[in-house]
Parts: C-alpha cells; structure tokens; sequence
C-alpha cells in the first residue's frame, strides 16, 4: 500500500528525496464546528483557500522528470506543466470542518473547456512526503499525466501535507470527501487561468489510492459531487478486501513481514481513533510510543527502527487473535471499508493492475474485486505488469494508463 516515495524494502517504505523549496503560506481556519450546522457544513466543503505555485516545468522536462523516477516508458508529454499547492475546506471523520491540501497541475498554454484526471496516492505516514510538498514520484506521476494536456489533482488526504492533525489512515468516508472536494476547490482554481472543468472525471491511484479510487469513482457516479460525473477507473495495485484477502496475507506471510508490520502499526492506530479498537495501547502492542510514530512528523526509517520485525511481535497474543478472527467494531468497520467492491456497479469500465511480484498487495486483491463486480454486470480487466513488485506495478502501469488517457485531452 506503500506510495512512489516508497522503498519496498524490510526497513523502509519511503525514500527520502530531494525537496524543492516551500513557499510559506498560511491556511484560514474553519469556523468552530459549534456555530456551523450540517447545512452550512455541506456549504463549506470544496471552498477554495489558498494556493501557491511550486514548480514549471517544459514538456521535455516533465517527461524527463518522469523517466528520473523510474517510468521509464513515459510518453512525450506534449504539454509543459506548471504545479500548485492549493488548500482548500473538507470534513473530518466526525464530519466537522477542517482544511485539507493538494496538488494541481495545469498544462501549460491550455485555456477553455479541458478534461480533469484525479491522481490518488499511496500509503504515507509523513506530512511532507506527499506531491504537493515535495518534488519526486509522486508529483512527477501527476505532471505526466497533465503532460498530455489533461488538468491533474492530487490529494494530500486528510492531515496530511499541510492538513492539521493526523492522518486518519484507510479511513474510506475522508479518503472519499478529501479526494472530491479538491476536485471543487480546482474547479474554482483553474478559472483563474481561464480553465473549465469538464464533467467527466479520470480517477486512478496507487496502492492506498487504488482502493480511495473506486470510492472516489462510487461517489462520482452516485452524483455526490455537483457538476462532475464519472467518466474513467484505472486502480494500480490496490488493497480491495481488507478483510478476506490482504489481512490474511499479512499474517500467512504472503506480505513482506516487516512492511506488513509498518502497515499494520499504522492501520491500528489510526482506526483505534476512528472505529475504537482499544482502551490501552498496551492491550494490543508489546512496544511503548507506537501511536506517537504516525504523528506525520517521523519519517519511515525512524518508525521502521522503532517496531519490532514481525507482526507477531509487535502484537500481543490477544491482539493478534482479533485482527486474525476480527468481530464486533473491527469487522463493522472492514466489512464497510470492503464495499468499495460490493454496493455499487461501475457504469464505465474497470481496469485494474497487478505485479506477480507484489510483496506488499497481493494480486488476489484484485481477483477478488474483479470477480465482485462482474458478478454485478460490470466491465472489468485486470492487467499484469509481470514479474514486478509493488512499486514496480506503478511504473509500468502509469505510463501506460498516460498513454490512454491522452485521447481525453
């Protein structure tokens, strides 16, 4: 579930790159959630806040930036790029207000009426490393897709980037309100340049975002979002079935054991906030400070260095038993994480993509999703990149999904 800024390695998840600099800027603050009603909530959500540009770059650089992080078969952007950070209003996971930020990318020279792909990234625990902050695969991934004259957001995600708080990790309700209301607050933005929004929205992602893209795409289609419609599904190497498939895969050991630990460290303790899965921290780690870990501020080498191995170390014996046979919160929660698959039929075609070499998700994801929603009448294809890992199913994927996309332009 780990994102391009990842290493897939058994110590770390995410390479620490190169910074481009940070413009300083402040975000407004909600009102206090005292004085809003739900009405004046829903009002609020996609308002625009503030942006500040990041980077330019030519055509030839946008496709050699791409190259750099590893998609080596990227197309030949057609258009230069230029990169913003825009903050923008949301909600959380109680459904109060807050802010949120993202990149947008705009292709450069392009005015009127122009189509939108949202770019939705993977599993990180580290406010800056995500494309809006930092300059590497991830922003390079969406600069690749605006190459090809396409307007490109990408999500920070909730208390990530310059969001306040923590990241409520695998939350799908906040990976899902984030994910569209920037797609609001860009639409605001881009007028700016002279840019329209078409309707129709490109959603794909990776790993974390691969799951976050087939919400994104429910909620599209459900008309949750005024003025957009779903138009696009291309989900990369993603944790579809929480419940049936990649749990059990952590533990049978199908899943690198100390990236699952990193994994499971952080799921636990960003749904003990949202769903409630102890009273004591004690009562499910063996280690002391592991909640202290995920507060965006640590980077992966230094979380990784601090938890134990294995999964069966880090957990006790009792813990472990729940999330091996999980019951009462805990399977609520997955069984309505796992609807991304279940409670809704795509009405445009579903193509998902896979490595065989995939340590981190296994490939039965996405077998199992598959067969979901064909059940239901939907078109899907499951793509194999081959003899790839995790991160190597996004480099082959991304140029490809670029490629196709193209003719959206």
């Amino acid at each position: 579930m780990t994102n391009f800024l990842a290493k897939t390695t058994a110590t770390a998840l995410i390479a620490t790159l190169a910074l481009s600099p940070l413009a300083a800027f402040a975000t407004t603050s909600a009102p206090p959630v005292a004085d809003v009603s739900i009405s004046q909530i829903q009002g609020i959500r996609g308002q625009f806040v503030s942006a500040v540009k990041l980077d330019q770059l030519s055509a030839r650089a946008v496709t050699e930036a791409a190259k750099a992080y590893g998609f080596t078969d990227a197309p030949d952007a057609r258009f230069g790029v230029t990169t913003y950070r825009v903050v923008y209003r949301t909600i959380d996971p109680s459904g109060r207000p807050t802010t949120a930020s993202g990149l947008v990318a705009l292709p450069d020279g392009r005015r009127g009426r122009l189509t939108v792909a949202e770019y939705l990234h993977g599993t990180n625990g580290t406010k800056r490393f995500v494309a809006s902050m930092t300059a590497g695969p991830d922003r390079a991934a969406a600069q690749m897709l605006a190459g090809t004259g396409l307007v490109v957001v990408a999500p920070d995600y909730l208390g990530l980037g310059v969001g306040p708080g923590r990241h409520p990790y695998l939350d799908t309700r906040t990976e899902t309100t984030a994910s569209t209301d920037l797609l609001l607050a860009a639409r605001t933005f881009a007028r700016r340049y002279g840019v329209q929004l078409k309707r129709d929205v490109l959603v794909t992602g990776f790993s974390q975002g691969g799951r976050a893209t087939l919400s994104v795409g429910r909620a599209l289609q459900n008309k949750e979002v005024p003025g957009f419609r779903l138009g696009a599904l291309e989900a990369v190497a993603g944790p579809f079935d929480i419940e049936n498939v990649e749990m059990p895969a952590v533990f049978d050991g199908s899943v690198n054991p100390q990236v699952a630990v990193l994994y499971l460290a952080y799921f636990v303790t960003a749904w003990d906030r949202t769903v409630g899965l102890y009273d004591d921290p004690r009562e499910a780690f063996t280690v002391d400070g592991v909640e202290d870990l995920f507060d965006g501020y640590h980077e992966v080498e230094d979380i990784a260095r601090a938890l134990p191995p294995t999964p069966d170390e880090l957990f006790t014996p009792e813990f472990k038993a729940k999330l091996v046979n999980p019951s009462g919160a805990l399977l609520r929660g997955l069984r309505e994480a796992d609807r991304i698959c279940r409670d809704w039929t795509p009405r445009v075609p579903v193509n998902l993509y896979t490595g065989t070499a995939d340590a981190d998700v296994v490939p039965a994801n996405a077998t199992a999703c598959a067969t979901t929603f064909i059940r239901r009448g939907a078109e899907v294809r499951i793509h194999s990149m081959g003899d790839v890992d995790h991160s190597g199913t996004a480099r082959a994927a991304y140029p490809k999904i670029a490629r196709v996309w193209a003719k959206y332009a």
